[in-house]
């Protein structure tokens, strides 16, 4: 069912914009973005006054609402964490959990918030949109944020061992990363099936992304002997060994040893955006 289709950033519209995803959700499906979003910006969130966290499209249950407000509590007992939906039965049955800092409300990607969000965490919600209305979405987050914010956008499997999200600030797409449990997976190209929305179809050869999975899958191999000491070993020997040829985040909170031992690559988002932009109409 589809309510309007994605409109540039700045229309105006009455209805709620966007489309019901089918609403698959579960325990500690996001618990991967959401360790990563205290990493990299919790320092931003905590130092903040009454920032605005905004979970787009959380599906047919608050659960991963629920888990990402108490998580950035513990950071910031200020944050005030926003569940929007564009499916009215799903917010009428989030609503008997609200509480003081967390609630719920109707509404897509035009983030119909009493103030602009610091970040916005968006998981699930393109997989069903053509490339360039996946775009215009992007736009429209972006210009919703306060100044300084971040959107992460990103899809992941339905237990959540395989995920992807790209982090984006106002002027655009920054990093993207690709996250996964380690007996989730034989081989790291596996992780192509849960790529944002602009860069799924671009698995072909001459994208960068395409390359940045072959090489991943190469490093793989070659790093086969560290699988005696383990998956975890392996995967951190093969990310090493890509870092060589690609610009791998090294330095915390983005990469590192640290990040590598918990299944993450991050790369600039310049390392594997499409070639081309698809034309807005």
């Amino acid at each position: 069912m589809r309510h309007t289709a994605v409109t540039p950033a700045g229309s105006r519209t009455r209805r709620p914009v966007g489309t019901i995803t089918r609403g698959t959700t579960g325990h500690n499906r996001l618990r991967r973005v959401d360790r990563w979003i205290i990493a990299v910006h919790g320092r931003m969130l905590a130092s903040a006054d009454r920032p605005v966290v905004v979970d787009l499209g959380y599906g047919a249950s608050p659960v991963t609402t629920l888990e990402l407000f108490t998580r950035l509590r513990r950071i910031n007992p200020g944050v005030e964490v926003i569940g929007v939906e564009i499916d009215p039965a799903r917010v009428a049955a989030a609503l008997p959990y609200e509480r003081p800092g967390l609630s719920f409300v109707l509404g897509g990607f035009e983030l119909p918030v009493p103030r602009p969000p610091l970040l916005v965490r968006a998981f699930n919600v393109l997989r069903q949109y053509d490339e360039d209305e996946a775009w215009r979405a992007w736009d429209m987050l972006r210009s919703r944020l306060a100044p300084g914010g971040a959107v992460v956008e990103g899809t992941c499997s339905e237990i959540g061992h395989r995920a992807a999200w790209v982090g984006l600030n106002a002027d655009g797409p920054v990093t993207l990363t690709l996250a996964t449990r380690f007996a989730g997976f034989d081989r790291p190209s596996a992780l192509a099936e849960r790529l944002p929305k602009v860069l799924i179809h671009r698995n072909v050869s001459g994208e960068r992304i395409h390359a940045l999975l072959r090489d991943l899958d190469h490093a793989w191999d070659v790093c086969a002997p560290y699988g005696a000491y383990g998956v975890r070993q392996r995967w951190m020997a093969a990310v090493a060994q890509l870092a060589a040829t690609w610009p791998v985040a090294v330095f915390p909170p983005l990469g590192g040893r640290a990040r590598s031992r918990l299944g993450e690559l991050t790369v600039p988002w310049s390392a594997v955006a499409p070639s081309k932009r698809p034309a807005t109409p």
